[in-house]
């Protein structure tokens, strides 16, 4: 069984990468009613490997914006595990991107739209929502890019 958001993904050449372990004392995702917020998740690609770096310094804009994809699909991964199905999913309410940034890099905006970009392109207009994308002076483990979300769905 292939959900219609996991078959809009395949068309744009992915697949959920195995959903990664959370690194510290928290939960992956906390819920409330219809209401789950995601823990974040860094930059990760399915292999393993990380996107690292300071944007500004060590990684330009393009690859801090496929940093944000990656962080995109490893919370889609979350999702997957935590409901069963990602068209239980009806809304895309919140996304914050935190970017690992040098004192002077000021396209933060632009690196997490890797990841907002990513939620559109799947859920269309349930995939838009409000947005912070702070630059950080320092992220675990030197990754390029932290997103966390809050997500609607239907009702169990």
């Amino acid at each position: 069984f292939m959900s219609v958001v996991e078959y809009r993904l395949a068309e744009l050449g992915y697949i959920l990468p195995v959903p990664p372990e959370p690194v510290g004392n928290y939960l992956s995702a906390s819920r409330s009613g219809n209401i789950i917020w995601m823990a974040g998740v860094g930059s990760r690609k399915a292999d393993g490997s990380r996107i690292s770096g300071k944007l500004g310094m060590d990684l330009t804009v393009e690859q801090g914006y496929e940093g944000a994809r990656w962080c995109a699909l490893n919370l889609l991964a979350r999702m997957k595990l935590e409901l069963g199905d990602l068209d239980r999913v009806t809304s895309i309410l919140k996304v914050v991107g935190m970017v690992n940034s040098s004192p002077d890099f000021e396209e933060q905006a632009k690196v997490v739209d890797g990841a907002s970009d990513l939620f559109v392109e799947l859920f269309g207009e349930a995939g838009r929502h409000s947005r912070s994308a702070p630059g950080m002076a320092v992220l675990p483990g030197n990754t390029a890019v932290i997103v966390e979300c809050v997500i609607e769905i239907k009702p169990d």
